[in-house]
């Protein structure tokens, strides 16, 4: 349940309000597979963080130069695949009724531009006109620096602002940058304690009250 007035909506998007499982545990499947390491290591770390930042994990002593063509990579693969991509439960109509009641709204991902324009419209989920991706921000999740930006976009500070995220990283980027964060889905860590969640959008209202809104659900 949640009870919230803010000025502004920032979201996470790759199990926010897209959901591209099998894409993304393929990738990475494939990757530690190459470089004989656990697919469940790799997506325990990698999951809400830019693809550089988890290649650098995994393979620090690897040439600076390789690194990025291997994250370049995954993402070139990732940016044609969109089969079986669909939206987290009643996404696209919980942003189209925040649009339609003039809420502010940013997408805040770990993605680059093209992956993250590409998953948005295979799932059907509107792009909002404010968009933080990868190439947009100098240090990543779990840094706040996404977040910080997004609502500077809507011409916000982020504590103005409600945060949706469900991985750890994220979720910290979120809580640090002074947003009203909300967990979405079932993850249970450290950072989630004390936080707001939901397991969906369906059947959260919106309420704009004289430059801020409500949310109910």
């Amino acid at each position: 349940m949640i009870d919230i007035v803010a000025s502004g909506v920032l979201f996470d998007m790759d199990g926010t309000l897209v959901d591209s499982t099998a894409i993304v545990e393929g990738a990475w499947g494939r990757f530690g597979a190459q470089h004989d390491i656990a697919p469940s290591t790799i997506l325990a770390f990698s999951h809400g963080r830019q693809t550089i930042d988890t290649v650098r994990h995994f393979l620090p002593d690897l040439d600076p130069t390789e690194q990025r063509r291997l994250a370049d990579e995954l993402v070139a693969d990732e940016v044609e695949n969109t089969h079986g991509i669909i939206e987290i439960p009643g996404a696209a109509a919980f942003v189209r009724r925040l649009v339609e009641a003039d809420v502010p709204v940013a997408l805040v991902t770990s993605a680059p531009r093209d992956l993250a324009l590409n998953r948005m419209r295979a799932a059907g989920v509107d792009v909002p006109e404010a968009v933080v991706t990868s190439e947009d921000v100098e240090h990543g999740k779990p840094h706040p620096d996404g977040y910080v930006r997004g609502a500077a976009l809507l011409g916000l500070r982020a504590e103005e602002c409600v945060a949706f995220e469900d991985a750890p990283a994220g979720l910290q980027a979120a809580v640090d940058s002074g947003a009203t964060t909300v967990v979405v889905g079932e993850l249970e860590d450290d950072v989630t304690i004390g936080l707001a969640r939901v397991h969906g959008f369906d059947g959260i209202e919106v309420s704009a009250e004289d430059g801020t809104f409500r949310l109910r659900g």
